[in-house]
């Protein structure tokens, strides 16, 4: 188990040009899933993670959280500073990025080795699953949204039926490139990060010249200020601790590729256009309502750009969504499913076009219900995101992706029977601890209570959950035995069932 990855194509996987695999080819359906990528099919530079991860990150959403924070009564200073302290979440999502070229796997893959066999089928396939449906739906409905809004603009009214046809087409399109998969989405990430990016930089330009800088924030207590601030940490943290999948776009690179430069150009990919939209919708909500910056965002722009803007979410969204779209389909793979990933995809993505349409055209409040699910998805996504990281540091990013793919009771993260208790008592404890400390719309835990409101879900539950799973990690089989701890020189072979 802990031996560096096998250098054999499984199954004698053919033998390719270096660089370009036809099962990974551009405008070509990918034909990989939760399997191991050989050698000979990988390739390219970890530069290459910076555009897709900002190709998925120029995205209205951080926009809409950043008018959010002053919304709740923040200052700008402390907006502006939440959303830069939020967003270095990003560092820990290259962190685990690493773990792609190690393994050859995607992330869901390598998880098996911190929960088990039977055990990633709950918290790494279906809780993946879950979180990837939610973040398709709020990209789903927000393009719709902007799609709606648009449409009156260019002298289209649609009406009831029309209104739904937008929403299916935005699904489609949100879809269809994740479905062709790893390489096409490769292809194609610069060009729309280099079109999402000149659009906001014009938008900025216009937020910087309309913003209100002698705007004061309302007169609270202290302790109720620190308790906002900490809610809006916790929004803020909920977009990059969503993204526990960064193997999943590095596996394909050769396994010799530096971890500097997947961890650096993954977390920049993220952090910039995070951190810079998030900081554009804290001044703009000095100048303009936030709670429909959509409709409102006319009063600091030209007519002419206002459909840019709206054409510019609606693409963000689903740019951000191909994204979401694949790593779903490969949570749902996870899960067991025995069907190809591009079916994966289409089966989810259609669940997430059914709820977005109730979210779009039946929700009370799209606002109050995209914050309260972000408040407390944290409290899932903080330990599982610092699980993953822990495991990384135990193993020292030591993953055999030949042996993460065997799912038979003889396979080295069978553990005991499927379950590997460290990764799932960490779970538990994490999320229970992350519950006691959550403060949001639908919920408020007992200790936030008795702090005035403080959600500090984000601050403490990462840390207590990657914790137990370390401790763990070296008092129980098969690693309680230092010998057979990753890099200690112990044989490869059979070690586990030599452990148990």
């Amino acid at each position: 188990m802990g031996n560096e990855v096998l250098t054999r194509p499984p199954g004698g996987a053919p033998s390719v040009a270096s660089g370009t695999a036809p099962a990974n080819a551009p405008g070509h359906v990918e034909q990989h899933g939760l399997d191991y990528i050989a050698p000979s099919e990988r390739g390219g530079s970890p530069v290459s993670l910076f555009w897709i991860w900002m190709s998925a990150n120029v995205l209205y959403l951080y926009f809409v959280i950043g008018g959010g924070l002053v919304l709740l009564g923040l200052s700008v200073v402390e907006a502006l500073a939440v959303t830069v302290v939020g967003n270095l979440w990003w560092a820990v999502v290259g962190w685990l990025a690493v773990s792609g070229p190690a393994a050859g796997a995607p992330s869901v893959t390598i998880m098996r080795a911190m929960y088990g066999i039977r055990g990633n089928r709950i918290f790494g396939g279906a809780l993946g699953v879950l979180i990837g449906l939610f973040y398709e739906v709020i990209n789903i409905a927000v393009g719709t949204f902007a799609a709606l809004a648009l449409l009156p603009l260019i002298g289209v009214e649609p009406g009831v039926v029309g209104q739904w046809s937008v929403l299916l087409v935005v699904a489609f399109l949100s879809f269809v490139f994740s479905v062709y998969g790893h390489g096409t989405i490769m292809a194609l990430a610069p060009y729309f990060s280099a079109a999402l990016a000149l659009a906001f930089v014009v938008l900025g330009y216009f937020v910087l010249t309309a913003a209100d800088f002698s705007y004061t924030a309302p007169e609270m207590p202290a302790g109720e200020r620190w308790a906002l601030i900490a809610l809006g940490y916790a929004i803020v943290a909920a977009g990059p601790l969503s993204w526990g999948t960064g193997a999943d776009y590095s596996r394909y690179l050769p396994k010799s590729t530096p971890r500097r430069g997947v961890i650096g150009w993954t977390a920049l990919g993220g952090f910039i256009p995070s951190a810079v939209i998030g900081s554009l919708g804290v001044l703009a909500a000095t100048a303009i309502d936030m709670t429909d910056p959509q409709q409102t965002i006319s009063e600091i722009v030209p007519g002419w750009f206002t459909p840019v803007f709206l054409f510019v979410v609606f693409l963000g969204t689903v740019t951000n969504n191909v994204l979401v779209a694949y790593s779903t389909g490969l949570y749902a793979q996870g899960l067991g499913v025995k069907l190809p990933r591009a079916a994966t995809v289409v089966v989810t993505g259609a669940a997430a076009t059914a709820m977005a349409g109730w979210l779009v055209f039946a929700a009370p409040s799209f606002l109050d219900t995209l914050n309260a699910a972000l408040e407390l998805s944290v409290s899932v996504l903080g330990p599982l995101v610092a699980v993953y990281a822990v495991d990384i540091l135990l193993r020292r990013n030591r993953y055999d992706g030949v042996a993460l793919n065997d799912e038979s009771r003889g396979s080295d993260f069978w553990y005991s029977r499927g379950y590997f208790i460290p990764g799932i008592a960490a779970m538990v404890v994490g999320t229970s601890v992350s519950l006691l400390l959550v403060n949001s719309t639908l919920f408020v835990g007992p200790v936030a209570a008795a702090l005035g409101g403080a959600d500090l879900s984000a601050v403490f539950a990462p840390v207590i959950g990657g914790a137990v799973y370390a401790i763990l990690w070296r008092t129980t089989a098969p690693f309680k035995n230092p010998s057979l701890r990753p890099g200690a020189g112990a044989p490869d072979a059979h070690r586990m069932e030599t452990a148990a």
